[in-house]
């Protein structure tokens, strides 16, 4: 078998690989989303495996399609995931803590209650 040959295999293998632990990383999020209690646990559980499994897809569609081409093209999808991704699950999660939907008893810090008094206070 010629270096080149095995170099193919090796990249087959790690894109399979990739692909495979990004399915595990959406198996995992799909139970913390079923089996966590409240609204900001289950937030957690949806966001974090979300930008690393994305990562591992297109680690495996270029490993896969062996282009840099392809690498450039798919570098964006990710930057602007990375973004906004973090900013959806906030706004998500202040209005999962605004409505009640949340188990205080579980927060080890509530940063966010005494803003939104102090909000009330002064707006109203």
């Amino acid at each position: 078998m010629s270096d080149a040959a095995l170099w193919e295999q090796l990249m087959d293998l790690a894109a399979v690989v990739c692909v495979f632990l990004a399915a595990v990383l959406s198996v995992a999020a799909g139970i913390g989303l079923l089996r966590f209690p409240d609204a900001l646990s289950r937030l957690h559980a949806a966001t974090k495996p979300q930008i690393f499994g994305l990562l591992l897809v297109i680690a495996a569609i270029a490993l896969d399609q062996r282009s840099f081409a392809t690498l450039l093209a798919l570098i964006p999808v990710f930057v602007f995931q990375s973004l906004t991704a973090p900013v959806a699950a906030h706004m998500v999660g202040r209005a999962a803590y605004r409505t009640g939907q949340l188990d205080a008893d579980s927060l080890v810090v509530d940063e966010l209650g005494p803003a939104i008094e102090r909000s009330d206070t002064l707006y109203g």
